[in-house]
């Protein structure tokens, strides 16, 4: 088992999970939506999400037909807790960031999900 403090950088690392992270702060999202802003494949996605869900920064709530993402903002883990805050407020001024927050107002869900 990988040591928790390893695995929670190695969730931060990467800057598209961070980009995840930053959109989440919107709001929760699905894996279509997600996959759309960031221009990757449904399996990268999912393998991110996956990072950032084992480390404790997300967790998936189903909602009707969707699976929907969320911060994990009420995690019990101080080190997640404390770095999930530090990552919220920063990069705001990024111009990825800010494009991904432009993307995340016109992304619709039925119609790039429905296949």
């Amino acid at each position: 088992m990988m040591n928790p403090l390893v695995q929670i950088f190695k969730a931060l690392s990467d800057p598209n999970r961070i980009r995840i992270i930053k959109m989440l702060e919107i709001k929760p999202l699905c894996v279509c939506e997600i996959t759309a802003i960031l221009n990757l494949a449904t399996s990268t996605v999912s393998k991110h999400l996956s990072i950032l869900k084992e480390a404790g920064f997300i967790f998936e709530q189903k909602e009707g037909k969707w699976v929907n993402y969320h911060l994990n903002r009420a995690t019990q883990q101080q080190e997640v807790r404390e770095l999930l805050l530090l990552t919220l407020k920063n990069g705001i001024n990024d111009p990825m960031i800010q494009a991904d927050r432009e993307k995340i107002k016109s992304v619709d869900r039925a119609t790039i999900c429905s296949g």
